[in-house]
């Protein structure tokens, strides 16, 4: 009941100011409107309740609390994705599209009630002062508890992050023994290529994470030694890319499409249309271009699918992706936040939108997401998702209004639906796991020179058997019910060791070369 309460408490209010500006646009509009209302006072409505609210309410409201719950709200009858972004968020929110963020350069996973160190970035401000990946940080700066704490992953970051060229002291535990290390907080790289590597003689793969700043320029230094060896195929894996700069997904498109062609066009009622369109000639615009794509391609993801789909440039291999097809518009605001603010929306080559309906509120165009995940996992294509047909130059059937649907359909594994391993996977058991060997064989690692040298000693090992006989009784249980998936079991053990070691790349190198879904693909062969 309390929940109830505290979480309810702006909706009479909310309600009221609904009623006031309701109001006044009725009155503008019946031609009500006066000059007179110069001449009142300078306080608007929603400042006189928001006042009243702060100096009679029943209990204290945090700083700004009414004013935000009315923004959200009010954003949230707009559209889906326009978001107000407080201050103390936007820094962070800005560094997701950056090139770099300020941190200390490690990334970490919370097990039971301790915080392990997982891959330390080359080069970054904790490799230079020692941070070795299996460290379990204790406490920064003497007073500051990490490790033995029921705080998330994002609430960490806070705690350890702090202003560029500071200093924080991280007293952490490496095989029994405490150790401080002094870790100089700084700039740490991030790219967006997440792998890119040829898959056969004649057949590159390239991941892209998201469009962010400079994401073009790393697709290609990965494409370029490619086409040097002489590919006829490209593989780009848009998987749970969730978008980011319309810019970079442009410009990769325009070195994948040949010819003076349209790309996409943005087009809003304060937003005269812009054409992007084809301005140089491409790198690969010959060979064969494959994009897998998933319910979380999103946004300049889709936008690139499109473009190839459209031009009959590329097949679309995978589910049905997310469907955003509205821009947002960054916008500064006087406290320190911003405002993304939906301005236009994108259209496709052949007039595209694919903007899933939001006509029913946010809540539902949620749930309408979880429930099209609930459908791809149990294997059912999402027909009713493709909106209406369009036809491309030569003749295919191309669908708007719901996502990018697939050429071809490649079904989410089974496994992601088996209750059995998704016990294993909240009880952490396969991440576990693999760091445990890792930190027991850090010699064999140290040995291995390429994927292929690893997969040659590792991957004649009854990884399934090991792993059983590792976990508790329970576990085990959980973990036996699982035997027909052993294979897809080896190659997430595999991929993950390899991760150790080759960071992405080695992940998606492995667990490619391992996956029975992806060897199953016709893209290589067609």
């Amino acid at each position: 009941m309390k929940e109830n309460l505290s979480s309810n408490w702006h909706k009479p209010i909310l309600y009221a100011l609904i009623l006031i500006v309701g109001m006044v646009i009725g009155n503008f509009t019946k031609g009500h409107f006066s000059f007179d209302a110069f001449n009142q006072p300078a306080t608007t409505p929603i400042e006189e309740i928001m006042e009243i609210a702060r100096s009679k309410y029943v209990d204290s409201l945090p700083a700004d609390s009414l004013s935000v719950k009315l923004i959200e709200e009010y954003l949230a009858h707009l559209d889906p994705h326009s978001v107000y972004i407080p201050p103390t968020d936007l820094v962070e929110v800005n560094e997701q599209l950056g090139t770099n963020y300020r941190g200390i350069g490690i990334e970490f996973k919370k097990h039971k009630d301790s915080v392990v160190v997982t891959y330390v970035i080359p080069e970054g401000p904790s490799a230079k002062a020692g941070l070795e990946i299996g460290d379990i940080l204790l406490k920064a700066d003497d007073t500051l508890q990490i490790s033995g704490k029921k705080w998330d992953s994002e609430e960490i970051r806070k705690r350890i992050k702090g202003p560029e060229s500071s200093t924080v002291k991280l007293e952490l535990l490496r095989g029994g023994k405490k150790m401080i290390k002094n870790v100089v907080r700084g700039n740490v790289p991030v790219g967006s290529i997440e792998a890119g590597y040829l898959m056969n003689d004649t057949t590159g793969y390239i991941r892209i994470d998201k469009f962010s700043d400079r994401t073009y320029e790393g697709f290609m230094q990965a494409l370029d030694p490619m086409v040097q060896k002489g590919i006829k195929a490209l593989v780009i894996d848009l998987r749970g890319n969730g978008g980011g700069l319309l810019s970079e997904a442009v410009a990769i498109a325009d070195e994948l499409i040949s010819g003076n062609k349209l790309i996409v066009y943005t087009e809003g009622l304060h937003a005269p249309r812009v054409d992007y369109t084809t301005k140089r000639e491409g790198l690969f615009e010959q060979g064969k271009v494959f994009v897998l794509m998933d319910e979380g391609s999103a946004s300049a993801s889709e936008v690139l699918a499109g473009a190839l789909q459209d031009w009959d440039r590329a097949k679309i291999i995978g589910r049905t992706s997310f469907g955003k097809g509205l821009v947002q518009q960054q916008f500064r605001l006087s406290n320190g936040g911003a405002l993304r603010l939906t301005t236009a929306k994108y259209y496709s080559p052949l007039g595209r939108n694919i903007q899933r309906s939001y006509a029913n509120g946010k809540l539902a165009y949620e749930h309408d997401f979880y429930n099209r995940l609930n459908a791809d996992a149990m294997g059912t294509p999402d027909s009713a998702q493709k909106g209406k047909a369009y036809k491309t130059p030569k003749g295919h059937i191309v669908y708007g209004g719901g996502g990018i649907y697939p050429d071809q359909w490649m079904p989410i594994h089974g496994i992601y639906s088996d209750s059995n391993y998704i016990k294993i996977w909240e009880q952490d058991v396969l991440d576990q796991f693999c760091l445990n060997w890792y930190l027991q064989h850090k010699k064999d690692f140290a040995g291995f020179k390429t994927e292929e040298d690893f997969l040659k000693t590792y991957g004649n090992i009854d990884w399934y058997t090991l792993i059983k006989n590792d976990a508790n009784p329970a576990q085990k249980t959980f973990i036996g019910k699982l035997e027909k998936d052993k294979q897809f079991i080896k190659a997430v053990i595999l991929a993950n060791l390899a991760r150790y070691k080759w960071y992405k790349q080695g992940y998606f190198k492995v667990f490619n070369s391992l996956d029975p879904v992806m060897q199953n693909m016709t893209f290589v062969m067609n």
